[in-house]
């Protein structure tokens, strides 16, 4: 059922990144360029790449999300029910926290790959052939050149940072539906 929600929701999700992967592409290219602005960056963007360079990796970040969301939300749900089905009572809103991180914290890690991928396309130069977007072909780039560790360059800081994130928003998620199912109950 919760696949099938997911399935359901990418169209939220190509939205979302539609919002997302523009301040990504800036974002990224102003850490590796400590000398320029924000702005200059996105000036320059738009300037030399037109409004294509705000969007490159767009295809790849979709293309992370969308496994991301496969593993992460049913494994969250299974790690409740576990838990649940072990202290014979619905968990509480902490638990289905450190879930969530849990559930982030795996799926942060598993889709690393598709993560590096996107991030080489981000920053790759204007008219290369990792510029184009090919995940494969961005994915094939790196495990030519760095092997297994390439690929997954960068999966500790990732891991860390998405459990807790899925530790506050699926917990905090938890806790605002516990909110609103007891306000409904207590109204008529």
């Amino acid at each position: 059922m919760l696949v099938f929600l997911l399935l359901l929701l990418d169209p939220f999700l190509m939205v979302a990144c539609l919002i997302r992967v523009p301040s990504e592409v800036v974002k990224q290219r102003a850490q590796v360029s400590a000398s320029s602005r924000t702005f200059q960056i996105f000036s320059n963007i738009l300037y030399t790449e037109g409004i294509q360079g705000l969007y490159r990796g767009y295809k790849s970040t979709v293309l992370r999300e969308i496994p991301f969301s496969l593993v992460q939300f049913p494994m969250w749900e299974s790690l409740k029910a576990l838990w649940s089905w072990r202290q014979d009572h619905v968990v509480d809103c902490w638990q289905s926290a450190v879930c969530g991180a849990f559930a982030g914290g795996f799926a942060a890690a598993v889709t690393t790959p598709l993560d590096v991928a996107k991030t080489r396309i981000m920053l790759a130069k204007a008219g290369s052939s990792t510029a184009s977007g090919n995940v494969l072909s961005a994915l094939h780039g790196v495990w030519r050149t760095q092997g297994l560790s390439g690929l997954f360059a960068g999966v500790f800081p990732r891991t860390a940072a998405i459990s807790l994130g899925g530790f506050i928003f699926l917990g905090a998620y938890e806790q605002t539906r516990s909110l609103l199912l007891e306000l409904g109950r207590a109204s008529p």
